[in-house]
């Protein structure tokens, strides 16, 4: 698995082009950066030609929404079927089933289709942007799969237990097995594996001749405890991680000495947002394979926009606090505006060097091939500083960078009281909206405080806090006109599932005739009903566990243990026997599909944290067993 510093192509070696995060959609009304993540993807796959590479890897959130426009989409398709296919023949030989991987009706990878004729394969995962949702779970990758430009693996079916497979490739005496898995809910994902509940797969011949790779698009970084997923929860059998979903490249693999396999955060192809996590220079990669080393090239793309961030504190310049110096403030920054512009332009011709060479000593030629840059001034202005309007101070440079609307943030330092503040219930006092100006975090705190405070206000029963506010965050950050129907049916189906299933007499569900049930105490009893506490409600045992078990086609036969190791969620491996290839049919190993119910398929929330626990039924006489429906009429 080491890292060497270059490895030729050749017969023996896998040469992959390594992306992420392309966001293809981002921006798509704005007049100027409307085409900046088609036109980005476009290169990259422009670059996978050129490289002459065996396969392309994406590694999630190809489109910024996950029911991209028609605009996106043709894009994209455009892209793919010009450079990644045509007569070359794929020199990779398929050693597995890919239908156990791929879960979206096409049971076999594009390249061995007959009836296309593929160059470059390219294989992705799903981020949290383009995630399947809706009637089947079907996602923009899904649409790109079945019409044959795009291998979709890795989609994660059942949302309790996680079974990673690999594909398995052959290339000479390079063995690669590719792993993947779409993205799933940090917090969730983070409990599968502290349970051991997710599972890797191994090839059960030749095991350690393998070189393992492995994508994944969740939280890299720390935000909360369970809000990521640290790198020794994966398995150490695994030789190179990419790793997708923060946009921040690192140019470099990082070796992880607890694991032992390397990690590449490859980062976003366009800045999606004017973070400093977006300021270092795009690039996409290319992985050469040899036996167990490979080796890796960045390749810097050359469509991305100039970004400049700029963070300045007015109380360490040379201005006066107040309102006299008003004017000061706003020349200052107008000149750091400026500098930024002319560095932002410099950076940019100095990665650019044909247009220089085609035209010496003509700035005035240069200039209009030059894109618009994106630039950012963050500026604390405590200490009564004055400040001007932030679109109006943007249309000052209207003409000379992309983001003319907001060209400057401005924010106060916040106050020791502030984490205390953040975590009682008094969350929209004007002092913190004033001191967080224009800061990510607050943003994102006051929608999940917006829901909340509602919740508490309207007092719902039924639908969980946690789920309807996953549902409101899909639909602003990913423009999902449907996830609160989509959500609100899927619990009411639940919900009436579950209240079906209750043994409840006429007079307990009714109350006494002198002591009806007002609407607060019915509501209770349902709460008590959902929390599975009410006394004298039991729920029938006979659908318990009716959905933990997965059946085997074709028998209820456990799978033979002895082609089966099953370690913890550090380091899970179960065999998988390689089919052999012969002439244009190829040996497959046995599907064994997933078993899972429409009703009890859940898209946003976890069933097992909502619903109650199944208790013993007791005994009824005289058909008391049937809860019923209504009141009796008198």
């Amino acid at each position: 698995m080491p890292l060497v510093d270059h490895i030729e192509n050749g017969s023996d070696t896998i040469r992959i082009l390594l992306t992420t995060d392309n966001h293809v959609g981002c921006f798509e009304n704005d007049p100027i950066r409307g085409d900046d993540g088609w036109k980005t993807f476009d290169e990259i796959t422009r670059i996978a030609k050129e490289q002459d590479v065996d396969m392309l890897v994406q590694g999630g959130d190809l489109f910024h929404i996950n029911k991209p426009t028609k605009k996106s989409m043709y894009h994209v398709m455009k892209s793919l079927r010009t450079n990644c296919m045509g007569d070359k023949a794929c020199q990779l030989e398929l050693l597995s089933d890919p239908s156990t991987t791929m879960f979206n009706g096409v049971d076999e990878v594009n390249y061995e289709d007959p009836n296309l004729n593929i160059a470059i394969p390219v294989f992705a995962i799903s981020g949290n942007h383009d995630d399947a949702t809706g009637d089947g779970l079907l996602s923009a990758l899904d649409v790109l799969a079945v019409s044959g430009l795009v291998n979709y693996f890795g989609k994660v079916k059942d949302s309790e237990s996680i079974t990673v497979k690999p594909i398995l490739f052959e290339k000479g005496d390079t063995k690669l097995a590719l792993y993947g898995m779409s993205n799933v809910r940090d917090e969730r994902l983070h409990r599968l594996f502290r349970d051991g509940k997710v599972k890797f797969e191994r090839p059960g011949v030749n095991t350690d001749k393998w070189f393992n790779f492995f994508a994944i698009h969740q939280n890299h970084a720390m935000h909360t405890f369970n809000s990521c997923i640290p790198e020794n929860f994966l398995p150490h059998f695994l030789d190179f991680v990419l790793w997708g979903h923060e946009h921040e490249c690192v140019p470099y693999p990082v070796h992880n000495p607890e694991t032992s396999f390397d990690v590449l955060q490859a980062g976003s192809s366009i800045a999606t947002s004017l973070s400093e996590g977006e300021v270092p220079d795009k690039k996409v990669f290319i992985i050469n394979i040899k036996g167990n080393d490979y080796s890796l090239e960045p390749i810097e793309l050359k469509a991305v926009r100039p970004f400049v961030l700029k963070e300045i504190e007015l109380s360490k310049t040379d201005l006066v606090p107040g309102a006299a110096s008003k004017a000061d403030v706003i020349a200052f920054l107008s000149n750091e505006v400026e500098n930024a512009i002319e560095i932002a332009n410099k950076s940019y011709l100095q990665g650019h060097s044909e247009l220089t060479a085609s035209n010496p000593g003509k700035q005035d030629n240069i200039t209009p091939n030059i894109p618009l840059p994106l630039i950012r001034l963050r500026v604390e202005y405590s200490g009564g500083f004055e400040i001007e309007n932030v679109r109006r101070f943007s249309n000052q440079f209207v003409g000379r960078i992309a983001n003319v609307n907001d060209v400057v943030q401005f924010y106060k330092k916040k106050s020791p009281q502030q984490p205390e503040i953040l975590r009682k219930k008094t969350k929209f006092s004007d002092d913190m909206v004033d001191e967080s100006l224009g800061e990510k975090t607050t943003t994102e705190l006051a929608l999940q405080d917006i829901v909340s405070d509602f919740l508490k206000q309207t007092q719902l029963t039924l639908i969980p806090e946690a789920g309807l506010n996953e549902a409101v965050k899909k639909y602003v950050d990913n423009d999902d006109k449907y996830s609160l129907n989509q959500y609100i049916n899927s619990e009411i189906k639940k919900e009436t599932k579950m209240l079906l299933s209750v043994d409840i007499d006429d007079q307990e569900f009714h109350g006494i005739e002198d002591e009806k049930h007002s609407r607060t105490a019915f509501k209770q009893i349902l709460l008590q009903l959902k929390e599975g506490t009410f006394a004298q409600l039991n729920l029938k045992a006979e659908n318990a566990g009716k959905s933990s078990k997965t059946k085997v086609k074709g028998g209820d036969k456990p799978l033979a243990k002895s082609n089966e190791i099953v370690l913890d969620s550090s380091d899970s491996e179960n065999e998988v026997h390689v089919a052999p290839l012969s002439g244009s049919s190829r040996g497959r190993s046995v599907s064994h599909p997933d078993t899972y119910a429409e009703d009890e398929n859940e898209i946003l929330t976890s069933e097992e944290e909502y619903a109650p626990q199944p208790v013993k039924a007791r005994a009824t006489g005289g058909g008391g067993g049937r809860r019923r429906k209504g009141r009796d009429k008198k």
